[in-house]
């Protein structure tokens, strides 16, 4: 007779493979409709799970770059939405102002989410809450790479379910743009780009206003963003220099509990980029976020916390060409953090690093990537976290690859310490760890279509969580002996006729406490057990560009939703009218338990594009 354990995992095993050959024959019977057409696709290169840069064609791992031509900037309301297009990672929001949400990235949890900016960490040591606080406007970001699965072995602590690296964009021509819009609810709208390009020098200025009255009691905002990003080509290559700041303050009714919150983060960031000579490189960031939090809003009296993290992180990296297309790439870090809070008080730690990763590849033929990393933290403490991928050509058209990695996170300071009438934290938390494993398929049928399949699973030990007994105890910060997820992800593009664009993806996933530890949790089964979306950007003519997306989601334990979005732009011109519409069929939706989501709302604006012919 099978045991609970052994049945659950068998059952588990035969759920997602029938729903994998289900959606290998949807990928592939949408790839025969569409094989007639032909258009020119411009290779896109990626620099996130790699050591060096590589087309994304030969990645060997399940890499994804998310971006839109910049005529087409006014049909996103903010770089959350490329998230959203990718069913794979489950954007979890507690309001429409780009603030306060949730990355979960094949049922990791949030702090399991690793987020970069230029490939410089940005996650937040008091709260993985906080760690989509990008503190740059929407206009200066110019692509979003994800890689799925163990980052660990390039980027270190948190990086267990995924990474997320924002990508500034560069800046070709002089230009100035502005950008005004409104909508319901009292939302208003203002931003400004300034692009100044002359030889080798790059400057770019940007600033981002947001406000909103609420949608309902006490879920007003206002975003302020503020970036200069200047870049330049001398003798030792190229050089870099970031700053930016943001001020975010909003209501929080529901968002930690039963209470009338508010909250306010501020975050200040300053990074350098040099090259020294073609095969080595060195970086540096500094991050300042505060967060003052109020449990009820008009009696602030009653329950406030303030708290401020600073962190400082330095890399040295280099790259040698070895004989047979291969490369070797090795480096060390630094990372230190700190943070002084009224309700966590006074800590920090710091962290150094060094890894080194083998590559070899002959392009359209094969891949091999090996390395590992060993971080020292804490108390002459190690984490080692080593990777093998690999990838092979069957044809011209079909592709096979496969990955296995290990990966650990910290405890954040929130979960170590933090205290209120809700929660506890445990400062006996044991740091996470866990093993991935993934293969997959990637079918190029012509130039311009292009088919995936991606199998995958993931086995946590001492995963951190929040738990309870019953309904009325507080929720508890514990650590999980063993979490396995097993999942699917598939996805078809077809580039069509006039640069249109369909965009159809599936994923599926299946988590289950291989202990049976689990009581009530708060985060780690929250998951989507299938998720879809389809998105279909047109060109209208006249210079008129469109994109509307529909998205469905079947979460654990609630009922499924599906969310419509449209948006029309013109893409030319000095003149760029636009409208945004969300939640079309104004869908009722809670993305985390207990914090209600808007119906359905709109922004129409117009962007003003001056531009210069000097290059």
């Amino acid at each position: 007779m099978l045991s609970h354990k052994t049945a659950e995992m068998l059952i588990g095993g035969c759920y997602v493979g029938n729903l994998m050959r289900i959606s290998a024959v949807l990928a592939l019977c949408g790839t025969a409709l569409f094989a007639q057409t032909t258009v020119p696709q411009k290779e896109t290169v990626i620099v996130t799970g790699t050591a060096t840069p590589i087309p994304l064609a030969e990645a060997d791992r399940d890499v994804s770059s998310l971006s839109l031509p910049e005529a087409e900037r006014p049909l996103l309301f903010n770089w959350f939405d490329l998230l959203q297009t990718d069913p794979a990672l489950d954007l979890r929001q507690r309001s429409g102002g780009a603030f306060q949400a949730d990355l979960s990235i094949r049922g990791a949890s949030f702090g399991q989410t690793l987020i970069l900016l230029n490939g410089m960490r940005i996650s937040d040591v008091q709260s993985g809450h906080l760690s989509l606080d990008a503190p740059l406007p929407f206009e200066a970001i110019g692509s979003v790479e994800v890689l799925k699965g163990s980052g660990s072995t390039l980027y270190g602590s948190d990086a267990v379910g995924g990474v997320v690296n924002l990508r500034t964009r560069k800046p070709e021509t002089s230009e100035l743009r502005l950008l005004a819009g409104g909508g319901n609810d009292g939302f208003n709208q203002q931003h400004a780009i300034g692009d100044y390009v002359r030889g080798n020098l790059l400057e770019e200025v940007a600033i981002a206003r947001d406000f909103s009255t609420g949608f309902a009691e006490d879920r007003d905002y206002r975003n302020l963003a503020i970036s200069s990003l200047t870049s330049m080509t001398t003798k030792l290559g190229s050089s870099s220099a970031l700053l930016a700041y943001s001020d975010r303050p909003y209501g929080a009714n529901l968002f930690y509990g039963n209470y009338p919150s508010w909250e306010r983060d501020k975050t200040w960031f300053a990074s350098g980029h040099q090259d020294l000579g073609e095969n080595t490189e060195a970086s540096f960031a500094f991050r300042r976020h505060t967060d003052l939090f109020v449990l009820f809003r008009y009696s602030p009296q009653i329950y406030t916390n303030r708290h401020a993290v600073e962190s400082w992180q330095g890399d040295l990296r280099r790259h040698n060409k070895l004989p047979f297309h291969a490369t070797l790439s090795y480096g060390v870090e630094g990372l230190a953090e700190a943070i002084d809070s009224t309700n966590l008080g006074h800590h920090d730690r710091k962290r150094g690093s060094g890894y080194v990763m083998y590559d070899i590849r002959s392009a359209k033929r094969f891949s091999l990537t090996a390395g590992i990393r060993e971080e020292f933290y804490g108390a002459h403490q190690v984490a080692h976290s080593p990777t093998i991928s690999g990838g092979a050509w069957i044809n011209a058209r079909v592709k096979l690859r496969a990955a296995a990695s290990r990966a650990f996170r910290l405890p954040s300071y929130t979960d170590l310490y933090y205290s209120d009438p809700a929660n506890q934290g445990n400062p006996n938390l044991k740091p996470e760890s866990a093993t991935s494993y993934e293969g997959g398929a990637d079918l190029y049928w012509n130039r311009s279509i292009h088919a995936a399949i991606t199998v995958f699973q993931r086995r946590d030990t001492n995963g951190i969580d929040y738990v309870r007994a019953t309904p009325n105890d507080i929720w508890k910060a514990t650590n999980f002996d063993k979490l396995h997820f097993t999942g699917v992800e598939t996805s078809t593009i077809f580039e069509l006729p006039r640069h249109d664009r369909l965009t159809l993806a599936f994923s599926a996933l299946r988590g289950i406490d291989a202990n049976s530890q689990v009581a009530l949790s708060k985060y780690a089964f929250n998951y989507p057990v299938h998720s879809g979306t389809a998105e279909y950007r047109a060109n209208l003519g006249s210079q008129v560009v469109a994109r509307t997306r529909l998205g469905v989601i079947d979460r654990l334990g609630t009922s499924p939703y599906a969310l419509w979005d449209a948006s029309a732009a013109r893409s030319g011109g000095l003149l760029r009218p636009f409208v945004q519409l969300t939640n079309i069929t104004s869908t009722n939706y809670q993305e985390i338990a207990g914090v209600i989501m808007p119906k359905r709302s709109f922004v129409i604006g117009l962007e003003i594009a001056l531009r210069s012919l000097q290059k």
